[in-house]
């Protein structure tokens, strides 16, 4: 179908598409009614204005409190100095700003030549993505963790790779998960960005400890070591592979670990065949995608790392399979089976994200030749001097990266599609469940429930 020819239709057809958006995110994919922003501004505020013990905290009415590292609470300390609804606020505009820098960092700017059109379609896309859903009702951290990875990305393969590392050293100390990107770096002998993430990990580990010496002691001895303050592992959001056997069972920690060690070493297998052939981009959405499966929690909001593999097809040529993946996370499929996900089409279907991520590792084309995978477009030279008996003959100079041929599409933009460089380097160095009926469920990630993680 082609699209309107004129500014009155295109805006006709965005308004219908937003209208649709709105109506499918009010009934479909259960609003969350900021509830972890809650947790976060409740554990703040009690710590700071009324003497309160950090993991003391619980959501009045739930059992549910703060669960990341202490790093993460000084992080939101600006939150004690605003109320409630201003931390909203300000948590959506930083979702937002977030969100539009990965979409900067993974097209590299090639949603520009969308124009006004392009981009607000690409919007409407992007909305319906339940990861992306879930992290802004429930005012969750993800994006801005995503965001720091990418900008070490960007770091690398631009050459000023001074700081970088800093961004995953970061993300690590709020959230432990991201720390798999300290060995992305090693496996790729950026030993100076390994120790950089990992001393600015410990610095702001150990200036948490500083702060709050008695709730750093709690969580390094006590809460880390706790999954029952996290909830269930069978619960049909988690979608690592410890969910998978959960839902299946087995509850053998010597399981999962072997399961662990097997997906850890393809990931290096194929991650070192990425950088082998520069493919960064490639390198660090395989990272991502690990992190998911490895992470003994990976909620569905956790899942906004899949985007930089959905990126990556697109890039590689792949956009009809990029899209089909992408459309089935904005369906909430998984929710089908939150009763039961005993039966074969419970194993298939309630982990339905979990078997995305994993075909993503064992699939995304990664390590293609320079030249074929687009990450690096190179312009030549095509005419050359002619040679002079004064001088002798000078080979043209070419290699130079120049933008891609092509435009780009809103589809593309809206699934994160690299368009551009990418992240390729050069050779130099609830409110309660919408709609829902149910009684809540022992569980924040149910849709009849309020908490996440």
């Amino acid at each position: 179908m082609r699209p309107p020819a004129t500014d009155r239709g295109r805006i006709l057809l965005v308004m219908a598409v937003a209208a649709a958006v709105t109506a499918f995110t009010a009934t479909v994919p259960l609003l969350r009614d900021w509830f972890d922003l809650r947790v976060y501004y409740g554990a703040v505020d009690t710590w700071i204005h009324h003497g309160g013990r950090l993991y003391d905290y619980r959501v009045p009415g739930t059992t549910y409190g703060f669960t990341y590292p202490p790093f993460a609470a000084v992080a939101m300390l600006p939150m004690a100095l605003v109320g409630l609804r201003t931390a909203i606020v300000l948590a959506l505009l930083l979702n937002l700003a977030a969100l539009a820098l990965i979409a900067h960092l993974l097209t590299d700017g090639a949603w520009r030549r969308l124009g006004w059109f392009g981009c607000a379609l690409g919007a409407c896309l992007l909305a319906l993505f339940e990861p992306l859903r879930d992290t802004f009702s429930f005012g969750q951290v993800n994006l801005l963790l995503l965001a720091l990875v990418l900008i070490d990305a960007r770091l690398l393969r631009t050459g000023h790779d001074r700081w970088a590392g800093a961004g995953i050293g970061l993300a690590a100390a709020v959230k432990l998960t991201p720390a798999v990107f300290i060995g992305l770096l090693l496996l790729a002998g950026r030993r100076r960005a390994a120790a950089t993430a990992a001393v600015v990990a410990c610095a702001a580990t150990a200036l948490a400890a500083w702060v709050a010496p008695g709730a750093s002691r709690f969580y390094w001895t006590r809460a880390l070591w706790d999954t029952s303050r996290v909830g269930r592992m069978d619960y049909v959001s988690n979608q690592s592979l410890q969910g998978v056997l959960a839902r299946l069972g087995v509850t053998d920690r010597a399981v999962w670990a072997c399961v662990v060690l097997v997906v850890l070493a393809v990931w290096a297998r194929r991650t070192r065949s990425a950088l082998a052939a520069d493919d960064w981009s490639g390198a660090f959405a395989l990272t991502g995608l690990t992190a998911c499966l490895v992470s003994p929690i990976t909620w569905v909001h956790h899942l906004v790392w899949v985007l930089p593999a959905l990126a990556v097809l697109v890039r590689a040529g792949h956009p009809r399979t990029a899209g089909a993946l992408y459309a089935v996370m904005c369906t909430s499929v998984v929710w089908l089976w939150f009763d039961d996900a005993s039966d074969i089409d419970g194993f298939l279907g309630a982990n339905t994200y979990a078997w995305i991520t994993l075909g993503l590792l064992l699939r995304l084309p990664v390590a293609q030749p320079s030249d074929e995978r687009g990450t690096l477009p190179r312009s030549t030279n095509a005419t050359a001097p002619a040679p002079s008996a004064a001088a002798p003959e000078m080979a043209p100079v070419s290699g130079h990266p120049g933008p891609p041929p092509g435009t780009a599409t809103a589809a593309t933009a809206a699934t994160g599609a690299a368009c551009g460089p990418g992240l390729g380097r050069t050779r130099n160095p609830s409110n309660d469940p919408t709609g829902a009926t149910r009684p809540a469920a022992p569980n924040p990630q149910s849709s009849s429930s309020r908490a996440s993680s």
